[in-house]
């Protein structure tokens, strides 16, 4: 037996497809690139965008501007950054008062405001310095390091003497050479240039560094090796370190220094030349009867 009235089915739900703008949006969000641009771009073009209407007025960019940098100056002048104190060390006393004369920095002074490359120049332009190294040390302390040029020769020129290193720069100026009678003499034109030439002949000279008086550089080209009792050393331009010491060789078995020479010519490396002195050429002449003898005089 059927029912008198049918039983009626529900309709059927209507699928709402989204519009196409919808639609691409919804493509458009899935994509990285978007998503990064939307978190993150967006954010950051309207922050910048205040900041820029911010400072667009030159009376709020006066002001930031002197608070960062009162807020620099305040941190660089705290006492701990503040230099006090400037302690010289490897320097004569003498020396030491001349690089704090040099240095010419007010003190106290922030370490921040210092110029140590420019204070370091000033201070290796002295000619005693050779380096100078500057630290700032806890405390409060500028400690200047200084390696001192050690005197090696005594130079003396037209103008004065001179004390020079072993590389030939000059150390400081001499009073009188008796001051530094410990050091070995040059003289001449040029002999600083070549400075490191003298102490290759002073070492090689051995034995008969005690009768040497000094060396004199010639014309700016050689040296002359000035010995006591008048006797004198001429050597060549070139090498004459090896003709110095073929000549002591000699002199070994010769014994040419103690004879009556007044210089040793070296010059010429193949033909050396002994030159008497005045007495030695006239008994040579009284020898060879070119002059009378000593009784007939």
């Amino acid at each position: 037996m059927q029912p008198l009235t049918a039983r009626r089915e529900p309709p059927a739900r209507r699928e709402i497809a989204p519009s196409r703008w919808a639609y691409r949006m919804q493509r458009l969000w899935l994509t990285p690139v978007f998503r990064v641009l939307f978190r993150v771009g967006l954010p950051s073009v309207i922050l910048l965008s205040v900041c820029a209407i911010y400072l667009s007025d030159q009376g709020r960019r006066d002001a930031m501007t002197q608070f960062f940098v009162t807020l620099r100056t305040d941190f660089q002048n705290r006492p701990e950054f503040m230099v006090t104190l400037v302690s010289v060390e490897g320097a004569s006393p003498d020396l030491a008062d001349a690089i704090r004369a040099k240095l010419a920095i007010p003190l106290p002074q922030s370490s921040f405001a210092m110029d140590l490359d420019g204070a370091r120049a000033r201070i290796e332009a002295l000619d005693a310095v050779q380096m100078a190294e500057l630290r700032v040390r806890t405390g409060g302390i500028l400690q200047v390091l200084i390696t001192e040029r050690t005197p090696a020769l005594v130079w003396r020129t037209d103008g004065g003497i001179e004390l020079l290193d072993a590389g030939g720069h000059r150390v400081a100026s001499l009073a009188e050479r008796i001051d530094r009678a410990d050091l070995p003499l040059v003289a001449g034109v040029g002999a600083d240039k070549v400075a490191g030439e003298a102490m290759e002949l002073l070492a090689a000279a051995g034995p008969l560094q005690p009768r040497i008086r000094g060396l004199v550089r010639m014309g700016e080209r050689r040296w002359d090796i000035v010995l006591d009792r008048d006797q004198r050393i001429l050597l060549p331009s070139e090498n004459p370190v090896a003709a110095l010491q073929r000549l002591l060789t000699i002199n070994a078995s010769e014994d040419l220094f103690a004879r009556d020479i007044a210089a040793f010519d070296l010059r010429i490396g193949q033909r050396p030349v002994l030159r008497l002195t005045p007495y030695a050429q006239l008994q040579l002449r009284r020898a060879r009867g070119l002059e009378p003898p000593e009784s007939e005089l």
